[in-house]
């Protein structure tokens, strides 16, 4: 059968050779989406107007006040228990600062397979912290490990999570740079941009189906 297009090959390769010979592809440093950068401010109310359109919640707090404001929440919200990883800075800086009566603390410190059950059907909440979060299109970064391990965030229908104003980058790419993650990503980092949704073929979204039907972000103004 004869090609319809007997030179779409031959003027293909003649456009890739083209746009070889005309030098290097400019720097990425350069590329349009390093330019989308805003003041400390504006990156906390972007994030926050982003995650706030998808049903995320926030709890404003300060340096001193957040664990505070934490317990509170569990307070009013009648929590039995909130999951946190004792070895991590977040969740060390809590248990210190935590009364015993209320919400018990239930620390993460054995492996899934020793309290599995309670996991998925007796954890109220879980507590981690993140390493930043994301201006332009809003969600949180999360880099789980030994001390906060992802199901953390995952499994409890209650996701608290601590963010420092701070740590909010102008958008995804310059995350990447800022943590370093163009040279190593760990195969556990998480975007998590609100609770957990799904939709049926009628549109309709539920949440909670997968993963956490609330997500607190308890946003620290340490911009100051």
């Amino acid at each position: 059968m004869t090609n319809p297009f007997p030179d779409a090959r031959t003027a293909i390769l003649g456009r890739l050779r083209a746009a070889a010979d005309a030098g290097p592809l400019p720097s990425l440093d350069t590329a349009v989406m390093e330019r989308r950068q805003w003041p400390p401010a504006e990156r906390v109310a972007r994030l926050r107007k982003g995650m706030e359109a998808v049903h995320a919640e926030f709890l404003d707090a300060t340096p001193k006040t957040w664990p505070a404001v934490v317990r509170a929440f569990c307070d009013r919200e009648g929590l039995k228990n909130l999951l946190y990883g004792p070895t991590s800075e977040a969740g060390a800086a809590l248990a210190k600062a935590w009364a015993p009566d209320g919400t018990h603390l239930m620390p993460y410190d054995r492996p899934v397979e020793a309290f599995k059950k309670e996991l998925f059907t007796g954890v109220d909440a879980g507590f981690t912290g993140t390493v930043g979060g994301i201006a332009e299109t809003g969600g949180l970064l999360l880099l789980p490990g030994s001390a906060e391990p992802r199901l953390m965030s995952l499994v409890p229908p209650i996701h608290i999570a601590l963010l420092r104003a701070s740590t909010i980058q102008d958008s995804f790419w310059s995350a990447v740079k800022a943590l370093g993650w163009g040279r190593s990503l760990s195969p556990n980092a998480l975007l998590i941009s609100g609770p957990s949704k799904t939709a049926d073929i009628e549109q309709t979204l539920a949440y909670g189906v997968h993963g956490p039907k609330r997500l607190i972000v308890v946003l620290v103004d340490d911009l100051n």
